[in-house]
C-alpha cells in the first residue's frame, strides 16, 4: 500500500498577474510566465488596449501565433488595480504599441495605467527588454531609480533619469525589469519572491 505525499502550498493561490500584451510579443516568453505564474497558482490575465471592442487577437513576433485578448487595460481603474498583486510589460514590440496615443496631445491609456500603477506601492511593476519605452512619456516614474534594459535602450533610460545598471535581473523596491527576453525565468522568479506572502512575511 503506497501513501502519497500531501501536495505543497502554491505561492501565488489567490494572487492576480496581469500582463500587457500586443502584436509582435514574444510566444515563448508569454507562454512561460502564463504556465510558470499559474503552477504557483497565480491567476493569470492578458491586458490590452481594446479599442472598444469585446476582444483582439494579435500575432506573435516570431511563430506569428495568435494570441485572444478579452480585458481591456482602460477599464483597469484604481479599484479594479487594486486587485492585482504584479504589472508586467513584456519583450517585443508590446510596449512601443501600446505607448501609442491617436492624440499626441494626450498620454496613451497604456501608460496613464502605469500612472496609476506607480502610485500603489503594493503592486509590483515588472519591466523587461524594451518594455521601459512605454514610460518614456512619464520620466518622473524611474527618474532616479535603479533600472536594467536591453543595450539599445540605455541612452534612454539614462535620459529619463534612472539609474543604469548593468546587471540581468534589478529590483528597486515595487519595481523589476531585466535586461532581455532571455532572462524571462528570472523576471518570473523575482515577481514570485515579491508577492509570494509566505516570504513577505518573513521578510
Amino acid at each position: 500500500m503506497t501513501t502519497s505525499l500531501p501536495l505543497s502550498p502554491r505561492r501565488l493561490d489567490g494572487r492576480r498577474i496581469g500582463i500587457l500584451a500586443e502584436s509582435d510579443y514574444v510566444e515563448d516568453e508569454i507562454s512561460y510566465y502564463r504556465r510558470r505564474f499559474g503552477e504557483e497558482g497565480a491567476e493569470v490575465v492578458l491586458l490590452s488596449r481594446l479599442w472598444g471592442q469585446s476582444s483582439l487577437t494579435f500575432t506573435g513576433h516570431e511563430q506569428r501565433a495568435p494570441l485572444t485578448v478579452s480585458d481591456d487595460l482602460e477599464e483597469l481603474d484604481y479599484a479594479r488595480l487594486a486587485g492585482y498583486s504584479a504589472l508586467i510589460v513584456p519583450s517585443g514590440h508590446v510596449a512601443d504599441r501600446l505607448r501609442y496615443s491617436e492624440d499626441v496631445n494626450r498620454p496613451a491609456p497604456a501608460l496613464d495605467l502605469m500612472r496609476r500603477a506607480f502610485r500603489l506601492p503594493t503592486l509590483v511593476k515588472a519591466f523587461s527588454c524594451h518594455a521601459l519605452w512605454l514610460v518614456s512619456a512619464a520620466p518622473d516614474l524611474v527618474a532616479g531609480r535603479d533600472v536594467t534594459c536591453h543595450n539599445n535602450l540605455v541612452g534612454d533610460v539614462r535620459n529619463m533619469g534612472a539609474r543604469y545598471t548593468d546587471q540581468d535581473v534589478v529590483v528597486d523596491g515595487d519595481l523589476v525589469t531585466t535586461r532581455t527576453v532571455e532572462q524571462c525565468h528570472l523576471l518570473a522568479r523575482t515577481v514570485i519572491d515579491l508577492i509570494d506572502p509566505v516570504a513577505e512575511a518573513a521578510a
